[in-house]
Formats: C-alpha cells, structure tokens, sequence
C-alpha cells in the first residue's frame, strides 16, 4: 500500500456528510424555538368546528351567504385535529356551493373591501386549496367521501353539495371546476398576492 494510500485511508472519511451545519451557526433557527415568534392560535375542537357549522347553516337559512361566507373565514380552524379542520372544510364548501356564480365577484369585493377583508380572502384561498388537494383524493375506509369529491355543480347557476351514496364516482373534474371558478375571481379581487401570502404563511388549514 502507498503511503498516499495510507494517508487516505486514516485521515479521510465520509462522516462530515452527516454533520448539520444549521446546529453549529449561532443564528440559525434549529437553536431556539421558532414557534416564540409567532402569538400562540386557539385550538379549536371538533365540536367547536360543529357549532360553527350550525351558526354558519343558520344564516344561510335565513339568506345571509355573505355573512355566512364571512363568519367561516373569520374562524379558521389552524389549531385543531384533523377531523376538526375536516369539518370546517366542508362548512366553508357548503357555503361556496349555495352561492351563486352571478354573486361571486360582488360579494368578494364587499367583503375585500371591509376590515379584515384581505385576510378573510385569503383564508378562502387556503380553503381552496386544500379542497383542491382533497378533490383528487379518495374515500377513506369508513366509506365516507371528503367534502370537495362531493361537490356537484348545478345548471341552475347554484353549486351544492350532494349527499347522494354514489357520489364518491362522479368526476372530479366538475369538483375542480367550481373551486378554480373561486380561485380566478379570489384573484381578480385580491391580486396575485394573495397566493403568495397563502404559501409562505405558517399556518395551515
């Protein structure tokens, strides 16, 4: 064996691959606890996500969809388990789905142009996102479908949720549909910003 060979052999090896170099820098985030900057948010439980549901079904009764629309968006469900954020999502769906097409970008507009306005829409593009994400998944073992795959849209000009068992089967292209016509006016409203915000935001719905 050469005597480089030997060098080699003693002095070199691959463990500096696994040396985290973040651990080592004095600013680096893996030092302190990054959830210290931000202000805690408020868990909310699944029965707390139903009696907003309730509320919210409540004023679509009696014809409010915009305060309905408004009153899901200005409780998004951040902290909370996953049947919980499941059940917010299809109380935000249920709402979009009894509002007519003609109304969209009136209503996004009076809603914009309050206080917490750009905030609320924001909120709805996190929500159609995840509906997005949820219109190609598929049911789970219970046999219950998620709230996007059910959406139906209707010729009527309303788009509602249908409780129907076979469901599950229809396409799901007229899912996506209903949820990219919301995404395009969120945008004529709030701007290509608004997507921006929604994916560098911490916070997940």
């Amino acid at each position: 064996m050469s005597i480089i060979q030997q060098h080699t052999q003693a002095t070199l090896s691959d463990a500096w691959r696994t040396i985290n170099i973040d651990a080592l820098t004095e600013d680096s985030s893996v030092n302190f606890d990054v959830s210290t900057l931000h202000p805690p948010l408020p868990e909310i439980s699944e029965a707390d996500a139903r009696a907003i549901n309730g509320q919210v079904r409540q004023l679509l009764r009696g014809g409010d969809a915009e305060g309905a629309l408004r009153g899901c968006l200005e409780m998004p469900v951040y902290n909370g388990s996953e049947a919980a954020k499941e059940t917010h999502l299809h109380t935000v769906i249920e709402v979009l789905q009894s509002i007519k097409a003609s109304e969209m970008t009136p209503m996004l507009q009076r809603i914009y142009g309050q206080q917490g306005g750009s905030e609320c829409l924001d909120v709805l593009m996190k929500y159609l996102y995840k509906g997005m994400g949820a219109t190609s998944a598929s049911s789970d073992g219970s046999g219950r479908t998620t709230p996007a795959r059910a959406m139906t849209p209707q010729a009527t000009g309303f788009s509602q949720v249908s409780q129907r068992p076979m469901a599950a089967n229809e396409s799901t292209g007229s899912a996506m549909s209903v949820l990219l016509s919301w995404h395009e006016k969120v945008v004529e409203v709030a701007g290509l910003g608004c997507i921006g915000r929604v994916m560098t935001d911490f916070r997940r719905v």
